[in-house]
């Protein structure tokens, strides 16, 4: 990958549904990342949720705090840190905006189908009856044209799925 702005930092957008892996392999590619391009934080959906205390998951929330998430990650890119960051985040209209807004982005869809998901009980979430989760009773807007497609069957750990992510980077 190549920056486009030298004086900005790069924002690595990872999406895919809830469970599907992303915190992981982002943590997992946060070294190699700062050794190529410099500073590097690692922010998830659900450590703005908790610092900032958003606590509603219905459409407009997310797409409402998704929008909050966008504005945030372009500031911290602004100041020329990496920005590895990780949230459900499924609307064509908050990619749309980083493309438009952010220098140096590079969007990850980690794919992972729900089924599988739901089979690893990796989380809980899957299990409660509620009316607000994506993939089930919130439709996704998949991402049309990610950077990379990442698939995760759960049959590859997530050290060889970020060794196939930073070989394209």
């Amino acid at each position: 990958m190549k920056k486009k702005n030298k004086k900005k930092g790069i924002l690595f957008w990872i999406t895919g549904l809830s469970g599907a892996g992303k915190t992981s392999l982002a943590n997992e590619i946060k070294k190699d990342i700062k050794k190529k391009f410099g500073p590097t934080l690692v922010i998830n959906g659900d450590d703005l949720r908790k610092i900032f205390k958003l606590n509603k998951y219905d459409q407009t929330s997310r797409l409402n705090y998704g929008r909050q998430y966008c504005k945030f990650a372009k500031f911290i890119t602004d100041q020329n840190i990496n920005l590895i960051f990780t949230a459900v985040c499924m609307s064509d209209e908050l990619r749309v905006w980083n493309k438009k807004n952010i220098n140096n982005y590079f969007e990850v869809y980690l794919k992972a189908s729900l089924s599988k998901i739901k089979k690893k009980k990796k989380k809980k979430l899957y299990l409660k009856k509620t009316n607000s989760i994506v993939g089930i009773q919130i439709k996704p807007q998949y991402p049309k044209k990610p950077d990379i497609i990442i698939v995760n069957n759960f049959r590859r750990s997530i050290k060889e799925l970020s060794k196939s992510l930073i070989k394209i980077i």
